[in-house]
């Protein structure tokens, strides 16, 4: 391996709020269509997936730049609602403060590539102190210009930003779409999070090189000498 930098997913790697994006398109789902996503859909049509391919799937038709916007602000103030209401749990993940600590000693450039919109990314920066680790100009979200996962253009985006060749970053991802999108893209090392009793199922994903409970499992020095 020659890894030179780092790309992370954010939700549900550097912040463990699946649950509370799940709870927002459930509540979301059921006032737009009268039901809640089954979690085959949930798999399929939210995790990794930006809100564009969600709320279309959910409306049935394409939405207008009008329509979409509105959807998207009323999805995301729910998810707020839910952050703040989680207190002190709404934090980093666990081992995430100190692999981030690791690769600024090392001088290892990282940064994130997420499918949130701009209206997330703030409220992070607000909320999390996250200008402590990324600088905002490096930082890749959805701002509509790119496909979605499992399109790799997300992640190309962002190993550019801090000048390293995709083929040299190690990538970590949770979701399904996101790591099809690491294996198209040619991430150099591909490493899966979740908990244990997934690791069989995310072990087996083409292009998966490592699969970890929280991000302190990494060791840094044997991946990057």
């Amino acid at each position: 391996m020659n890894l030179r930098g780092v790309v992370f997913d954010f939700n549900g790697v550097l912040l463990w709020d699946t649950h509370l994006h799940e709870q927002a398109w459930q509540l979301f789902s059921e006032r737009l269509r009268g039901r809640a996503f089954t979690h085959e859909e949930m798999d399929r049509h939210v995790h990794g997936r930006n809100n564009r391919h969600t709320l279309t799937y959910l409306s049935g038709h394409e939405l207008t730049p009008t329509e979409l916007n509105s959807l998207i602000e009323q999805k995301e103030h729910t998810y707020h609602e839910l952050a703040i209401a989680a207190g002190a749990e709404y934090c980093f993940s666990p081992g995430a403060v100190a692999l981030l600590e690791q690769l600024q000693q090392r001088q290892i450039p990282f940064t994130i590539a997420t499918a949130s919109p701009k209206l997330n990314v703030d409220f992070y920066y607000q909320q999390l102190d996250l200008a402590r680790w990324f600088d905002p100009a490096k930082l890749v979200f959805d701002d509509g210009s790119r496909p979605g996962k499992p399109d790799p253009a997300l992640f190309l985006a962002a190993a550019a930003q801090i000048n390293v060749p995709f083929t040299e970053c190690l990538l970590i991802e949770d979701s399904l779409s996101g790591l099809e999108a690491a294996r198209r893209g040619g991430a150099g090392y591909i490493v899966a999070l979740g908990p244990k009793e997934k690791h069989a199922s995310l072990s087996s994903v083409v292009g998966v090189h490592q699969v970890i409970a929280q991000l302190d499992e990494l060791d840094v020095a044997a991946l990057f000498g």
